[in-house]
């Protein structure tokens, strides 16, 4: 007995070793980005210049580079999450507020509150959002429940498919409304508008991702069943909710200040599924630095590849991501069967 219990404490220091190493790796590696992403944009601006900056130089920065920082942090942290919190409550790898249609009834619901309350603030239209993307997610997972064939695959094709419906609904309704001008802005993510003023609704995940880490554990025990959960002394449809709650008003929040971010919450989750495992807990940090990586990553890479000019994160990241869902699908074969 003393000899397991000497192996478990090793193993247990070991796991801990090995999680501090991977986020002293991944936390550098975030900070060389995030000081890039300052000095990379159309007004050319020199790190050597940062002790003698004019003043349109540090009003580019304050007003345009750091906020633009700060959103494209918190959505790569906030979505990640949110697609790792899905993941885990549906048992499904390739479930995310993308493949769940989550996006699409968020869309949908900035497009009826700016039909119906023509004075809607940003807030306001916030909230329609949120309300569309909750009421999606919920009838995605009512949906769930009733298909007896969950083949691994299946399941995010139905989601997919509901949110196509979804999205020409919502371009039928924009299309008749001469609203599809409009429209585009919310269908591809894009931080070039990002600016001081117009970006602080973003703040609302953060205190989410504070949720998120508290729940991580009963998220964990929501996704191995009702039954297993409920003889565990747990609230079960309380805890989904709580999970589909932080998902809806996370993409609600993004999707009316940034736009659409396609696969980031897919990918991600998956990529640290392969290194860390599937324990929620253990996972989040690496999940929400892995995120943030990405996502600055491919901003700043659309910002290079067609100097001055740059392409929309929203295109980057579903090139990219697509690429990588591809891989995914082929390296797991066995999710097919």
């Amino acid at each position: 007995m003393s000899i397991t219990i000497k192996e478990r404490e090793v193993h247990a220091w070991f796991n801990h070793v090995q999680n501090s190493m991977k986020i002293k790796i991944l936390l550098p590696i975030l900070i060389v980005l995030s000081i890039s992403s300052l000095f990379i944009g159309a007004h050319d601006i020199s790190p050597l210049d940062l002790f003698r900056l004019t003043d349109d130089e540090v009003q580019t920065i304050v007003i345009n580079r750091v906020p633009r920082l700060l959103s494209i942090l918190i959505v790569g942290v906030s979505l990640s999450v949110c697609g790792l919190i899905m993941q885990q409550l549906t048992q499904n790898k390739f479930v995310s507020p993308t493949t769940a249609g989550t996006m699409d009834w968020a869309r949908l619901g900035i497009l009826v509150a700016m039909l119906v309350f023509t004075q809607a603030s940003t807030m306001e239209r916030m909230l329609v959002a949120f309300a569309f993307a909750l009421g999606g997610t919920l009838l995605f997972m009512k949906i769930l429940e009733r298909i007896r064939f969950k083949n691994v695959i299946f399941v995010p094709l139905v989601g997919l498919m509901l949110g196509s419906v979804v999205n020409s609904i919502t371009t039928f309704i924009a299309y008749q409304n001469d609203l599809i001008q409009s429209l585009s802005s919310w269908m591809q993510g894009n931080f070039a508008l990002v600016i001081r003023g117009n970006f602080e609704l973003l703040y609302i995940g953060i205190p989410l991702m504070f949720i998120a880490f508290m729940f991580a554990n009963r998220f964990t025990v929501a996704g191995l069943g009702k039954d297993f959960a409920t003889n565990l002394g747990m609230n079960y449809n309380r805890i989904m909710n709580i999970g589909l709650l932080i998902v809806a008003m996370v993409t609600a929040t993004i999707v009316v200040t940034i736009g659409s971010v396609p696969f980031l919450g897919l990918i991600i989750p998956n990529i640290v599924s392969i290194m860390r495992g599937d324990n929620l807990k253990n996972s989040l940090p690496h999940t929400a630095l892995f995120g943030a990586i990405f996502l600055l990553a491919c901003d700043i890479l659309g910002r290079v590849l067609i100097y001055p000019y740059e392409i929309p994160i929203g295109l980057m990241v579903g090139v990219i991501g697509s690429g990588i869902f591809l891989y995914l699908l082929l390296r797991r074969p066995k999710y097919a069967s």
